[in-house]
């Protein structure tokens, strides 16, 4: 029987640490670490560790010398970024710094989660070669990070995302789906804007492509992951309640104060909107997967869940590996 890889992830408390855990523990030796919210996750070994802190960092990728590190540490929250500048800057960047670092010192693979809004988000469509022009805190301490890792890391996969919804399992931090979830069930008026597009992915199917890239030996690589479309957080709360059945007149209309660095082009109309549209025909060719529509995402997160299974409007095939 093959040995299982060992696999660390920093930052398992967090919503998408936490649920790469959950969908990794079965197929990888996985060890989380977390700062100050403790985690417990069946299965696995959680154990204090602060990324800031380079003996820290060292002791944890000593003692367990994982195949894999993935970070998943940071401070992702546009507005939280904005207020506050260092800290973001710390854990977005200098974390980065210090995991990758001694990943390499103890040959383990690095994965970074790195984001879209390395764009400004003022053209229509971003490949993995476009130049990174960040508009927000975020996106900036994002494309340090990135930057750093290709240019100092020889073992790594970037993996650029879109957003991914779904639940957490802390249970003091809701995610901004789970807010919606709770929302339309106690018949709460939403205001959800309908400005800013985005590609929107079930956090599961990160889990699956990282998997899939392990499998198959990627290595120095740049990919984007995203659902093939975009659209705004209107739109997609709309299809959210239409696919599970919930009441649709109680989401609104609004326009997000989007937490802007510095100022767009004036050749933008910002009141036409930002889209931040990640090309995503690299990974569906080395993976020889066809990624999902958000609708597709959707009715796949309503089977998941529990729900009995609408069919997609979408036709398309694909004659690899199927998401859905």
């Amino acid at each position: 029987m093959e040995k299982k890889k060992t696999l660390i992830i920093f930052g398992v408390s967090s919503f998408v640490g936490s649920n790469l855990a959950q969908s990794l523990k079965d197929k990888y030796r996985v060890i989380g670490t977390y700062f100050e919210n403790r985690v417990s996750i069946k299965g696995m070994l959680t154990v204090p560790c602060d990324v800031l802190n380079r003996d820290a960092v060292q002791m944890v990728l000593y003692t367990f010398k994982p195949d894999v590190a993935i970070y998943c540490v940071g401070l992702s929250s546009l507005e939280d970024c904005q207020g506050r500048e260092k800290y973001a800057d710390a854990l977005n960047t200098m974390g980065v710094f210090n995991v990758s670092q001694f990943s390499e010192r103890y040959k383990a693979k690095f994965i970074y989660i790195s984001s879209a809004y390395i764009f400004s988000g003022e053209k229509p469509l971003y490949f993995e070669n476009d130049t990174p022009d960040p508009n927000t805190i975020f996106g900036r301490t994002k494309a340090s990070a990135e930057f750093y890792v290709q240019k100092s890391c020889l073992d790594y996969i970037l993996l650029r995302c879109c957003n991914f919804y779904g639940r957490s399992i802390n249970a003091r931090q809701f995610t901004w789906f789970e807010n919606v979830e709770q929302g339309l069930f106690k018949n709460k008026s939403l205001r959800i804007d309908d400005h800013i597009r985005f590609g929107f992915l079930d956090v599961q199917y990160l889990g699956l492509i990282i998997h899939l890239c392990l499998e198959r030996d990627i290595t120095n690589k740049l990919l984007h992951i995203s659902s093939k479309d975009v659209m705004t957080y209107y739109e997609f709360v709309k299809l959210y309640a239409n696919i599970f059945k919930l009441n649709n007149d109680l989401i609104q209309k609004g326009k997000w104060e989007f937490p802007l660095e510095r100022a767009i082009s004036t050749e933008i109309d910002l009141d036409d909107g930002l889209s931040f549209r990640l090309e995503v025909q690299n990974i569906e060719a080395y993976l020889d997967a066809e990624l999902p529509t958000v609708e597709d995402s959707l009715v796949g997160t309503f089977d998941r869940l529990g729900g009995k299974l609408i069919k997609s409007s979408s036709k398309k095939q694909t004659t690899g590996i199927e998401f859905i």
